[in-house]
């Protein structure tokens, strides 16, 4: 599995823990999204519908030496916001390349199969899609 170093110390995180541990540390990661730029508006950023709550993305890879990942999610949905958090910490920066071979599945590295839905975590996927769909994008521009 081809990761930037921060994700894959991320998942290291989470595989180095137990069920409970793992949904505590995904809430911390929630409280530590940032907060978008005053540039950025949640009505000109990509929706995720493949999220049970609305989250919105903005990709910035005008330096595809170093994309810059923007999230918008509710308070109120921890669990989104702390997978937003976790691709915002560990993609955020990255190069282009790095981020579009960061395969799919690395969610499951994650280990929280047990403790989040199927559903939920196809929302996390969703915003990877996303993510890598606008790099390549950027790319072709």
């Amino acid at each position: 599995m081809t990761l930037t170093p921060a994700l894959q110390e991320i998942v290291d995180d989470f595989a180095a823990l137990g069920d409970p541990d793992r949904a505590t540390l995904l809430i911390e990661f929630a409280d530590e999204l940032p907060d978008l730029p005053a540039h950025l508006e949640t009505a000109a950023m990509e929706p995720v519908p493949e999220c049970q709550s609305p989250i919105f993305l903005s990709v910035d890879a005008a330096d595809p030496a170093a994309v810059r990942l923007y999230f918008s999610a509710p308070r109120e949905a921890p669990t989104t916001r702390g997978f937003a958090s976790i691709l915002h910490q560990g993609l955020d920066g990255a190069s282009a390349e790095e981020i579009s071979a960061v395969p799919l599945d690395f969610v499951d590295g994650l280990h929280l199969a047990s403790v989040v839905s199927p559903l939920r975590l196809r929302g996390m996927t969703g915003m990877l899609t996303r993510i890598k769909r606008q790099v390549s994008d950027a790319g072709r521009a």
